[in-house]
């Protein structure tokens, strides 16, 4: 029996997005969810969908899942978590100056990094090896995240989130760009959070210095991060309100991508050597063994229908979903568990 609706108050979407630009997406326009349901009296569909991601289980595991660095001893150091809140933060002003519909920016934003593996890229690259290994075709975060918001979700039922945000979570990186103006925000704002902050901590770490950083980039961009930055959103909101779409300067463009390009050659590359990649490689590639010859260990096994081929793919999907979804700190417990003696875990 469906209960009803506290409170008489009721507020139109049509008067949260009075004033918007004729670009912006409208939740009245909206290709909707997949399953239908009945609006809400006092949020806009993307309000609605904000929300189902902050109170997803995904979106709390973010915060013991490393963004650069894995198990930092700092307390200072970006988590996935806190990436993701930067990123919201900055797709909101870019969409707030350009009257885009913020509600729509922040729930693509809060949503985009939801499938991100345990241990940052070196985590996903080595999901990314195994299931290539094993004809599964490989890894990519970005469909592991709409795959949480539309499948793993809720047991299996998924956020029923609607589609601009779905295809926003989807294409934040990849070829195909987003089909709203909102999601292609997101796609910049993201890059503009993580080349800085990543920066940012690199230099906290000790694992660069300033002197280290490319020149032309920095002169052009700024000495800071907080004035990166802002150079890099003003850049953005500017061109973008003269050309229609969501576009940089040539040469600011250019600088950012620059520094995005030292911090993979470098900061990443350095990181993950100090870490240990290989062990992560190691530990990530065990279980994910481990999961595929004892499936009754996983949390929800598989249901066998009689075809081995499509059974197996089913069963390494599971495992896929398992490992991905896990946080750094459960998969190192996990691994201990299973394959070190209780005796040396303890030590």
């Amino acid at each position: 029996m469906k209960r009803e609706r506290a409170g008489k108050v009721q507020v139109s979407a049509d008067l949260f997005e009075a004033g918007l630009s004729q670009r912006a997406q409208r939740s009245a326009a909206s290709r909707g969810r997949e399953h239908p349901e009945e609006p809400c009296t006092l949020r806009t569909p993307y309000q609605r969908d904000r929300d189902r991601i902050v109170h997803c289980k995904s979106f709390r595991r973010l915060k013991h899942k490393t963004q650069v660095f894995i198990s930092p001893e700092g307390d200072h150091y970006r988590t996935r978590l806190t990436h993701t809140l930067e990123v919201a933060g900055i797709a909101r002003t870019v969409a707030r100056a350009l009257r885009l519909n913020e509600d729509l920016a922040e729930a693509i934003s809060l949503g985009h990094d939801l499938g991100h593996t345990p241990f940052g890229h070196a985590g996903e690259g080595v999901i990314d090896s195994v299931l290539k290994r094993l004809g599964a075709g490989g890894f990519e975060h970005n469909e592991q995240s709409a795959r949480v918001v539309e499948v793993l979700e809720n047991d299996g039922r998924g956020l029923n989130l609607t589609w601009e945000v779905r295809d926003g979570i989807r294409n934040h990186t990849g070829q195909h760009k987003p089909a709203t103006l909102e999601g292609r925000v997101v796609r910049l704002a993201d890059r503009i959070a993580y080349i800085n902050h990543d920066i940012d901590d690199a230099l906290r770490a000790g694992l660069i210095t300033a002197d280290d950083l490319p020149s032309a980039p920095i002169r052009l961009l700024g000495e800071t991060g907080s004035d990166r930055i802002d150079t890099l959103v003003h850049d953005l909101v500017d061109s973008s309100s003269e050309a229609g779409e969501i576009v940089q300067t040539p040469d600011i463009g250019t600088a950012m991508d620059n520094l995005r390009t030292f911090l993979f050659q470098t900061v990443y590359a350095r990181s993950l050597e100090e870490a240990g990649e290989q062990k992560v490689g190691q530990l990530i590639s065990q279980l994910m063994e481990y999961f595929l010859e004892h499936p009754e260990a996983l949390p929800s096994p598989p249901v066998a229908h009689g075809d081995p081929g499509a059974d197996r793919m089913r069963l390494v999907q599971a495992v896929t979903d398992h490992v991905a979804g896990m946080t750094d700190r459960y998969a190192q417990r996990m691994y201990l568990d299973l394959f070190v003696p209780k005796c040396w875990a303890n030590q």
